[in-house]
């Protein structure tokens, strides 16, 4: 697909879904679903930085997915621990810097540590911003974000009547990160699953049945395709 004519969104999000479906439509566990969807991952982050992308915004792990079996949960904690290294290498590879945006206290210690580590090793990167939501929550990320405001007016004295869409947006997750001008859901559901909640207000949504294991560059482009379809009325495309 020619994507020189067309106009490519700022920042792209994604929620990574289908992992579980496509695992169960090949008779294997579901743990090798999410293995097959952090290989996919691999790639999209290098598809991304190589199409000239500024931000590409993952929902890697949420909130509510702790209530999952321990023996999934577990699965994907190795998953994290095995991959947080291998994200490094690609990272720097392809001048991408790692954001994570979530509550990452609760994970075990190695796992923070190995968060940490990301951040920092790639953090003088210049090209694409890959940013990574885990442990995260849209509806946890305004509550949390709402506390710290509270915090800050009640300990320097301020007012509140001063408060505006945007002073408030400083205190997100997201504070220094430009909104999604399009978010792509895979496996078909029709649903954000608390998923930057105050980000997407005015984005652009794309829905594709494709299952995120099958999720490729190719895929991508038929997004952007449509996007560039889209007459943005509010925000314009930047």
């Amino acid at each position: 697909m020619d994507l020189e004519n067309m106009t490519l969104p700022r920042h792209v999000a994604v929620i990574l879904d289908g992992n579980g479906r496509w695992a169960a439509r090949r008779g294997v566990p579901r743990a090798m679903g999410h293995k097959a969807g952090c290989e996919t991952l691999e790639k999209m982050v290098e598809a991304a930085a190589r199409m000239g992308l500024e931000y590409f915004t993952v929902y890697g792990f949420s909130t509510e997915n702790w209530k999952r079996s321990e023996e999934e949960v577990g699965a994907l904690m190795n998953l994290f621990r095995y991959y947080m290294v291998r994200i490094i290498k690609i990272a720097n590879d392809n001048n991408v810097r790692v954001r994570m945006i979530g509550e990452k206290n609760r994970f075990a210690p190695d796992i923070i540590a190995g968060i940490d580590r990301m951040v920092e090793s790639t953090k003088n990167n210049t090209g694409l911003t890959f940013v990574v939501a885990i442990n995260y929550g849209g509806r946890d990320e305004i509550v949390r974000a709402a506390r710290k405001l509270v915090q800050d007016y009640r300990a320097n004295g301020l007012d509140v009547s001063n408060i505006t869409e945007a002073s408030f947006a400083g205190y997100l997750d997201t504070a220094d990160i430009p909104d999604p001008d399009l978010m792509i859901r895979t496996s078909g559901e029709l649903r954000l699953s608390n998923y930057l909640l105050w980000q997407l207000a005015y984005t652009e949504l794309y829905v594709t049945d494709c299952l995120w294991p099958d999720f490729n560059q190719e895929e991508l482009e038929k997004a952007i395709a449509a996007y560039n379809q889209r007459e943005r009325r509010f925000g314009g495309r930047k």
